[in-house]
């Protein structure tokens, strides 16, 4: 339960037609360091938003197996070349003898939006080869 840290507000901009939700981002932490929290407010009936869209570099692992492809290790960074860094490391740490590929998805999101097909492309292909070097493939689409 978020108790304190999110709070119902009526929205004034839309007449009261919305409600406002009122994040305290580091709360906890702020509060620690004796420094005000910050707060951010949404209307979820106001068309945009206070807060610039947020990315993500989600990336994981592809093993081949008899059903298909399993998913192997994954993960999310804010930064590229993060989750560069982080596919590369997982890809290099599987066994020799097993095939893998991976990739890496940039994602764009707004605050209480919902993903979809628009804000999600691919952006990376990566292989392992023989000698162990991960090759990355940039996706121009």
């Amino acid at each position: 339960m978020l108790s304190g840290m999110t709070t119902p507000v009526r929205c004034t901009e839309c007449d009261g037609r919305g409600w406002k939700i009122v994040t305290r981002r580091g709360h906890v932490a702020a509060t620690g360091l004796g420094l005000a929290a910050s707060a951010q407010e949404d209307c979820l009936h106001c068309p945009g938003s206070a807060e610039a869209p947020q990315e993500r570099f989600e990336w994981e692992v592809r093993i081949p197996s008899e059903q298909g492809d399993a998913l192997g290790p994954c993960g999310s960074s804010a930064f590229q070349a993060t989750a560069m860094d982080e596919l590369r490391k997982a890809m290099r740490s599987m066994p020799g003898d097993v095939p893998v590929r991976g990739c890496i998805v940039h994602k764009v999101f707004d605050f209480g939006a919902g993903p979809d097909a628009s804000s999600s492309r691919h952006v990376f292909r990566a292989y392992l080869d023989p000698a162990g070097s991960v090759l990355f493939e940039r996706i121009t689409k």
